[in-house]
């Protein structure tokens, strides 16, 4: 095992770095630009999820409102409904039927085979 880190030490030594200058420099771009865009993703995410806040409530208003639109309507109707009897039919004209039922006569006597199992 010491060999080993001897010969990594040995390695490490003898290996030179063409930098330039500026490899940290573009490092530490990179880092700030993405730092940037996920920011920017952040504040688009954040303002996504207030709007839908929003529009839910706003939506959640209107539905109670539609609710309550709904229920005058059926009080209207069986308020209505009550009224209706024979007087108010026959004052709009319409008159009692005899009914007819259509009926069918037997076809004669079918023979059924008997089934003997």
């Amino acid at each position: 095992m010491k060999q080993a880190s001897l010969k990594l030490k040995n390695y490490a030594s003898n290996v030179n770095i063409i930098d330039n200058g500026n490899l940290q420099r573009r490092i530490l771009n990179m880092m700030l630009f993405v730092l940037g865009g996920l920011a920017l993703f952040y504040v688009f995410l954040l303002g996504n999820m207030v709007f839908n806040i929003v529009e839910r409530k706003a939506l959640e208003v209107h539905a109670l409102n539609l609710q309550n639109e709904v229920g005058n309507l059926e009080l209207e109707y069986l308020s209505k409904t009550e009224k209706i009897d024979l007087d108010l039919a026959y004052s709009l004209g319409f008159k009692e039927i005899k009914t007819k039922f259509a009926t069918r006569k037997a076809l004669g006597s079918i023979k059924v085979a008997k089934n003997e199992i």
